[in-house]
């Protein structure tokens, strides 16, 4: 597939301290299966839980201290070598 093509649906990027970021196509529903209106292209959805409009970012990851990495839990990835370098696991 081709980079940026709408064929490749959306990205999730979780943010270092900081958000989910969904690029692309997607629908967002609820538990319930109702749809959450969106209205835009790119959005930030709350990773720390304190978001006043959830499951909207609102910022409030950067008042109340929030610390995550953007790779999973457990794992590292280089930040010098880039993406090219893949995860790699702490020992």
């Amino acid at each position: 597939m081709e980079r940026g093509s709408d064929a490749e649906g959306a990205r999730i990027t979780p943010y270092r301290n900081g958000p989910y970021l969904i690029r692309g196509p997607f629908t967002l529903t609820d538990q319930d299966g109702n749809e959450i209106e969106v209205g835009r292209k790119i959005v930030a959805l709350c990773r720390c839980g304190k978001s006043r409009t959830r499951p909207f970012c609102d910022g409030t990851h950067k008042a109340v201290g929030f610390e995550a990495e953007s790779g999973r839990e457990g794992q590292r990835v280089s930040r010098s070598a880039g993406a090219a370098a893949g995860p790699q696991r702490d020992r």
